[in-house]
């Protein structure tokens, strides 16, 4: 009896100090970057995202069927994509990132575009090949930088070109220049043509509604235009990076990292699991089980 009474004893100041250890845990060092690690290696390695791909090439394909059956179209037909997370597949940069405990930068950005190494996301080949033989044109709206010299865009197009994307030259691959809102970009794209769709990863690759808002007037934002994801608007998912961050941070790019991790845990919307309330509960389902152990060792043994 003494025994179980100890041990009964333990279990109770076990379930005290982990009470405790829960609501005094705080972390000595922030390593912002870590927290990447999860989204990055969902976008390399897990078949959800690959189907996830095919899946949103396999409906913009759809999508362009449908308007080519359209005969009261007369004007040329035209689809517009984003580059980065949209059609290439820049997860091995945000890797190096992460492992060099470094953030974007121009320094290490501009190397990784010149470099002209960036995969194909899957289906978005034979899309936008599919596109090209049914002479619907393709236009590459993207905010990389051209540079002085001119490597990042002969080094984008380079790499378009190795992959087989179709449309790639000056006319179609229109970097940004001053801003990096692509209305004007866009205008180029829809000037005398039809339109049937835009692609991004980003609720600024469709329009320039979705700039410098909030998290919560983005929401609201996305539910005006509710009807046209699906249709006129096509998103691929992208958990590494992206304006959805820049509004958690609330745009303060230049905070630091704790404060980045701080902002992003303030976003966090939270189970009300309060240790006060429920540390009665939780003990009472440890002793419950403990009894049950007991019960079944004592009748193992006879």
């Amino acid at each position: 009896m003494k025994k179980r009474f100890a041990l009964l004893l333990t279990l109770v100041l076990l379930v005290s100090l982990l009470s405790f250890a829960i609501m005094t845990v705080t972390y000595s060092s922030v390593n912002l970057y870590e927290q990447n690690v999860m989204g990055t290696l969902w976008v390399q390695k897990s078949a959800e995202f690959r189907a996830l791909s095919y899946q949103t090439f396999n409906l913009a394909k759809v999508r362009v069927q449908a308007d080519l059956a359209d005969e009261s179209v007369k004007k040329p037909r035209t689809i517009v994509v984003d580059l980065d997370e949209t059609i290439l597949d820049n997860s091995q940069y945000q890797a190096w990132l992460i492992v060099h405990g470094l953030e974007h930068s121009s320094s290490t950005w501009n190397p990784w575009t010149q470099a002209g190494i960036a995969p194909a996301m899957p289906g978005a080949v034979q899309f936008l090949k599919y596109c090209e033989a049914n002479e619907v044109e393709v236009f590459y709206i993207s905010n990389r930088k051209v540079l002085d010299d001119n490597s990042g865009y002969t080094g984008t197009v380079k790499n378009l070109k190795a992959l087989g994307f179709p449309n790639v030259d000056e006319e179609h691959v229109l970097f940004t220049t001053d801003s990096s809102n692509k209305t004007d970009r866009r205008t180029i794209a829809e000037d005398e043509k039809h339109v049937i769709l835009y692609m991004g990863d980003n609720l600024n690759d469709f329009l320039n509604d979705f700039a410098k808002l909030g998290v919560d007037e983005r929401v609201v934002m996305t539910d005006k235009y509710k009807d046209e994801f699906g249709s006129k608007f096509i998103v691929m998912p992208n958990p590494m990076y992206g304006e959805w961050e820049s509004a958690i941070y609330e745009y303060k790019l230049g905070a630091s990292v704790a404060e980045k991790a701080q902002m992003r845990k303030d976003k966090l919307e939270l189970w009300d699991f309060s240790v006060d309330k429920t540390k009665s509960k939780r003990l009472f389902y440890l002793l419950k089980n403990f009894f049950m152990l007991e019960k079944y060792a004592s009748d193992n043994t006879k």
